[in-house]
């Protein structure tokens, strides 16, 4: 998938649904307990996490978004962590309802050893609980929502879902609905619904093919006035259906899955965040495919963020390296820092790439983890050496630098040193070859301002461009 990530920082999601604190208690196993065959947890570490629609509420968050949570929770201790812990978010607003004689729905899980053991549920059912409506909630932060998300686990928080949709359809704002009930009459009217197989064939039946989810699906579609179904299915990845416009099956990406847990709560936050950014729905459906990949190989309920994704898409292509503009280098080097990658920069002509360049280059690789090579242009080359040169054009020259296993990104510049460049980038570490004093070379002082490094190699003796043009014209 060729596809730039928009910036997310202005995007706003109403997020509506049930919230529940997740708990984790974790530890070693090494036995089994002589009362039951049941292994013995000796736990060693604690944590306590927003779920539900507070877990839709931190991927948005992650994603760089803003969002205004609305949901219902107990007048206890668990309540009041749970709104804390969505609180401490940048971007993140709760306008909770709080329910006297009604315990904040928990879910206490057991891990050992990267796997969970037993899950635990503290809750009240729906029928017990006289749970407050969110409507007065849902209108004093529609207006400035872009995009609404229903979180339904079915603890009650929703009962009121229709009405919702209808109010925000009116509006203009698109819903995306996780659902939970099997009467999609809850749903009606919404712009998205994303079941997973299970909550899907639990309305429609089973299905045994492609045709017959695109079939039944197109039938719910017509029957609750939705525009549109996005289908997860495990494995077998993501099939979007939307009214008047071919079915799109996307193919699962995760390679290694620890833990399901969460995984719809990432696809629906995802897909809302780039619809609110613009994105068709055909992309922010892949994006939402390639966010669960992600977020299938963490442990719990965890979340995405924009350079995690921003990295899982370039891996998806064929330009992880090589030669890039200026704008798109910029952004594999945020994305490079932000994992904590070192990046080494480099510059020069490289006009005929000799023994001596490559010994150079192998070196500055060996000091960071990425390595940048800026090369002149060629009405940089000829200001500098001479109307003779270049030798090599300036693309032939990128394109055998970006062939070297030590290059990861090789820029073009025009100007007759890379100061302003350098001075964009930053690197952590500048590079040059030769005699100088680190004060001399170009961009150095933006570099250690920022706190960088420069750093003077020797270049390998008897190795010069000079020396082999003139050897070349003196044979002939």
């Amino acid at each position: 998938m060729k596809f730039q990530l928009p910036d997310f920082a202005s995007v706003r999601i109403l997020v509506a649904g049930d919230l529940m604190l997740d708990r984790y208690w974790s530890g070693e196993t090494s036995r089994i307990s002589p009362e039951a065959p049941v292994p013995v947890v000796r736990v060693t570490s604690s944590d306590e996490r927003p779920g539900g629609a507070g877990n839709v509420a931190l991927n948005i968050a992650a994603l760089g978004a803003e969002s205004a949570v609305l949901g219902v929770v107990g007048e206890d201790r668990d309540g009041q962590v749970l709104q804390q812990q969505l609180e401490a978010h940048s971007g993140l607003s709760c306008d909770l309802a709080r329910a006297p004689n009604y315990p904040t729905v928990t879910k206490l899980r057991v891990l050992s050893r990267h796997q969970q053991l037993i899950r635990l549920d503290f809750e009240e059912p729906v029928c017990h609980a006289d749970l407050p409506s969110l409507g007065s909630a849902f209108e004093r932060n529609l207006g400035q929502a872009d995009v609404v998300v229903l979180s339904d686990y079915g603890k009650g928080a929703l009962s009121d879902s229709r009405q919702l949709i209808a109010r925000a359809r009116a509006v203009g704002k698109p819903v995306l609905v996780d659902p939970k009930q099997r009467d999609f009459s809850h749903y009606h009217g919404a712009t998205l619904v994303t079941p997973n197989r299970a909550e899907f064939e639990a309305v429609v039946g089973p299905c045994l093919s492609d045709a017959d989810f695109v079939v039944k699906g197109e039938a719910l579609m017509v029957q609750h006035d939705l525009a549109a179904l996005l289908i997860t299915r495990s494995e077998h990845g993501m099939t979007l259906l939307q009214r008047g416009e071919e079915p799109l099956h996307i193919p699962a990406l995760a390679r290694d899955v620890f833990d399901v847990t969460g995984a719809g709560d990432t696809v629906i936050a995802t897909f809302a965040v780039a619809l609110g950014a613009g994105v068709p729905m055909a992309r922010a459906a892949r994006l939402a495919n390639v966010a669960a990949g992600i977020v299938v190989g963490k442990l719990g309920a965890e979340t995405v963020s924009v350079p995690e994704l921003r990295r899982a898409l370039y891996a998806m292509t064929d330009d992880q390296r090589g030669v890039f503009d200026e704008a798109t280098l910029l952004e594999r080097v945020e994305d490079a820092r932000a994992h904590g990658e070192t990046i080494v920069m480099t510059n020069g002509c490289f006009d005929i790439l000799h023994a001596g360049h490559v010994a150079y280059l192998e070196q500055a690789a060996r000091l960071g983890d990425r390595l940048i090579v800026a090369v002149n242009s060629d009405e940089s080359v000829k200001r500098l050496k001479g109307e003779e040169r270049p030798i090599v054009p300036l693309e032939q020259r990128m394109a055998v630098l970006s062939g070297l296993a030590s290059v990861d990104w090789v820029v073009p510049f025009v100007e007759e040193t890379p100061e302003r460049l350098i001075c964009r980038l930053l690197p952590d570490i500048l590079v040059k070859g030769g005699d100088y004093q680190p004060h001399e070379i170009a961009g150095g002082s933006c570099v250690t301002a920022n706190g960088g490094e420069v750093v003077v190699l020797e270049f390998k003796d008897g190795c010069s461009t000079t020396r082999i043009i003139r050897a070349i014209t003196q044979s002939s």
